[in-house]
């Protein structure tokens, strides 16, 4: 039997031991209280960490009552929510991961990691399976400096070899490397035999409609597409916007790109035409895959309308592959239009995958900048597929059994990660192209009940409106299949934390708190399955990932609000901006020697716990306290009466800054003077009354991204009236005029 845990509590230190530490008793655990052992038995578990638990909250609510108000952070003075069972420890691939690479301390594995990158990656590879057409002779090479860092050097490597081919037979293990064994019961293997006839892909439409692809079905469709492109002319190197839905098709799309060489632009489905324009002429885009429309709340998106507007804006676009997905009237360009149905379905479904270098692009990602153009973050086949697998597998425990759901788009990080990352584990991807709560508020945990979803991923702010109507849409469905909630998007809020743990994942899934970006091709922080979870927290950072937070000149700082850096390169960092190789390094390279800034705010408590308290350019700055809009938010928040809030800093004459507050009232709440003051009270009490908020202002909702960040810069802008600069990424556009007519100036 596997101990869960080993603790070390005393009145002055208080620190939880990896369970790895205590794999060796496997009969034991221990408890020691100022340096006696008081308990050393297994069946003394529930016990200790009773024991545990109320010490640490009596002893850490202190602690936040001693701190500054900038000091206090949501969640901080929380207990322990949940610890892994023997079950999850059991299953866990990272600790198989650990064991194989003769660790038995998770604290010295990841140090191990941290300081040599090379052994790390080269062991990363092995435990994924990666498969290479020629094997590499170094795993990095830095001698153009950290940012420009190349990886598995001479080695030919193409993901969607690793994501298809290989579960269909056609890609053997990398030399010397015995073939892969047959899965032992309880101990399944990190090497992957073929099995083309898993379930690859489901799909369900908004509608209803559902249809089920294997992975050999979805390996036909991807050489029929990719046989298709070719046809047009399209080939390696060559950019191909895919500006879709979440359906089959979007899947074999950006796989038939990465198998003939091509690099792909994901566009978010929502755009209008300027900002799909503003990407394809960036890229220099020769080919674009849309669809006729989609659906939104029963009605009919026109999406190739918005394609052929920006095709006309972007004159390098000579094709456009258009699917059928929701059979409305479009208009045709006959010299440049070309159906899916017709000629993607009318090829040969055999397609060799080209043969790649591992640092050759695949993929260009757009992330709106404050100012001018968008960023074009170009990535390679051995970088951010590579790193999305293993963060599946070692932050979200993803396995062949496994079927992941994750809400996202292919134009947002997650669309792209999901499909790469859970492909090339092996596992069930679920896809869904509709709203989360439509035609009711149970959708998300309908699909999941239906489908047997066991890693399901939701932003914070999709649970924060879908608690507004109570348990009872989630109690109604069987969610017992499921074992991992995922998180990502923006900091959590307590509240709605212990809504999801308790009604959503029953008390008994951890949620995986994840967080990093675009240019890192997934987390910097996460959680794990074999460590404990306190609300709002990330564990740390993710294997791989040699994070800390660090004051402004550059020194490490525990217990008070930091600057997010990296101090290592990893596989998944973009090679640099599209055509822009300056602004990446000023982006994320300038600030600090050989260290990469990540523009977020942290802070690590006590006990090692790890919290992102939003973007660092959101700061507010009063009469020299800085402040993290998430601490505003969530006192907000906490006085019940509002669903949401959004804080920003504006100027003012004495502090410097002083702090507003845009707020969301909860269903059955409306604005007026009383709910403004309550709210005001609320923050004020817990950030102490020199930050007490200048002014709360209620409107309709924040604005948004569709991933579900809010857009606190332009919030600021509209409120003081200064240019909103890039508005493509957001989704509720309408929201900026409810703001700007509390504007100052606007009486």
């Amino acid at each position: 039997m596997i101990n869960a845990w080993r603790f070390s509590i005393s009145r002055n230190v208080r620190t939880i031991r990896s369970p790895i530490e205590g794999l060796k008793h496997s009969s034991c655990i221990y408890c020691v209280w100022d340096g006696v052992a008081i308990a050393r038995c297994a069946h003394v578990l529930r016990a200790v960490q009773y024991l545990h638990d109320h010490c640490l909250r009596e002893e850490e609510q202190r602690t936040v009552d001693a701190m500054t108000p900038t000091e206090a952070w949501n969640g901080q003075g929380e207990p322990i929510a949940w610890r892994p069972t023997e079950e999850y420890l059991q299953r866990s691939r990272l600790l198989r991961f650990m064991h194989a690479e003769g660790f038995e301390n998770y604290d010295a594995f990841l140090q191990r990691a941290n300081t040599d990158p090379a052994w790390f990656w080269d062991a990363v590879a092995r435990d994924l399976d990666l498969r290479w057409y020629r094997p590499y002779t170094r795993v990095m090479d830095t001698s153009d400096g950290l940012p420009w860092t190349r990886w598995w050097i001479d080695g030919q490597f193409n993901y969607v070899a690793n994501a298809l081919d290989k579960y269909l037979g056609l890609l053997d293990p990398p030399s010397g490397q015995p073939a892969p064994p047959a899965e032992s019961e309880g101990q399944p293997t990190t090497h992957h035999p073929a099995r083309p006839d898993a379930l690859a892909v489901i799909w369900e439409g908004e509608e209803g409609n559902v249809r089920r692809l294997t992975y050999a079905e979805l390996a036909q469709l991807t050489n029929q597409a990719a046989n298709a492109l070719t046809a047009l002319g399209i080939g390696p190197g060559d950019r191909v916007g895919i500006f879709m839905p979440m359906i089959p098709e979007t899947v074999a799309a950006v796989l038939a790109c990465g198998k003939i060489g091509a690099v792909y632009i994901p566009i978010f489905s929502g755009y209008g035409a300027e900002a799909v324009a503003n990407r394809l002429r960036d890229s220099m885009a020769k080919a674009l895959i849309t669809a006729d429309g989609f659906l939104r709340r029963g009605k009919i998106v026109a999406m190739k309308a918005a394609a052929d507007e920006a095709c006309h804006l972007a004159e390098s676009v000579e094709h456009m592959l258009v699917v059928r997905r929701a059979d409305n009237a479009v208009a045709w360009n006959h010299d440049r239009d070309h159906w899916w149905h017709e000629l993607v379905l009318a090829q040969s479904p055999v397609c060799a995958t080209r043969v790649t270098d591992a640092e050759d692009p695949y993929m260009i990602i757009y992330t709106s900048g404050t100012t001018g153009r968008p960023k074009g973050a170009v990535h390679v086949h051995g970088g951010f597929p590579i790193k999305a697998a293993q963060d599946l597998a070692h932050c979200f425990d993803l396995q062949p059994d496994d079927t992941l759901f994750w809400l996202t788009d292919i134009g947002w990080m997650m669309g792209p990660w999901a499909i790469s990352g859970t492909l090339m584990l092996g596992a069930t991807l679920l896809i869904y192209d509709g709203t989360p709560d439509y035609p009711g508020p149970d959708r998300l945990w309908a699909l999941a009940e239906r489908h047997g979803v066991t890693v399901m991923g939701v932003a914070p702010t999709a649970i924060r409106s879908l608690m507004n109507f109570g348990p009872e849409p989630v109690t109604q469905h069987d969610l017992s299949r499921l074992r991992i909630i995922g998180s990502t998007g923006e900091p959590w809020n307590l509240e709605p934390w212990k809504w999801c743990f308790t009604h959503v994942g029953g008390g008994r899934c951890p949620i995986i708190n994840y967080s990093g970006g675009t240019e890192i091709a997934g987390g910097i922080v996460g959680c794990t399955t074999i460590t404990p979870i306190k609300p709002c927290s990330f564990a740390g950072p993710v294997p791989g990932i040699a994070a800390d937070v660090v004051d402004d000149a550059g020194q490490p700082v525990r217990g008070a609000v930091g600057e997010l850096i990296i101090r290592q390169p990893w596989p998944g960092m973009t090679r640099g901006f599209w055509r822009d190789r300056q602004r990446y390094l000023e982006t994320y390279w300038s600030q600090l020697p050989d260290t990469w800034v990540h523009g977020d705010f942290a802070a690590i408590d006590s006990d090692g716990f790890w919290y992102i308290l939003g973007r660092s350019d959101d700061t507010i700055k009063i009469a020299g306290k800085r402040l993290g809009p998430a601490e505003a938010e969530s006192a907000a928040v906490g006085a019940g009466l509002v669903a949401e809030a959004a804080a920003i800093g504006v100027p003012h004459p004495i502090k410097g800054e002083t702090l507003v507050v845009f707020v969301v009232p909860r269903p059955g709440q409306s604005d007026t003077p009383a709910l403004r003051e309550t709210v005001r009270a609320a923050v004020a009490a817990a950030l102490g009354p020199a930050l007490k908020p200048e002014a709360i202002f209620v409107i309709s909702q924040l604005p948004r991204t569709r991933n579900g960040k809010i857009l606190r810069r332009l919030i600021r802008q509209s409120y003081l009236g200064l240019p909103l600069g890039d508005l493509s990424s957001i989704e509720n556009p309408a929201v900026l005029e409810e703001i700007a007519a509390y504007r100052p100036s606007a009486g």
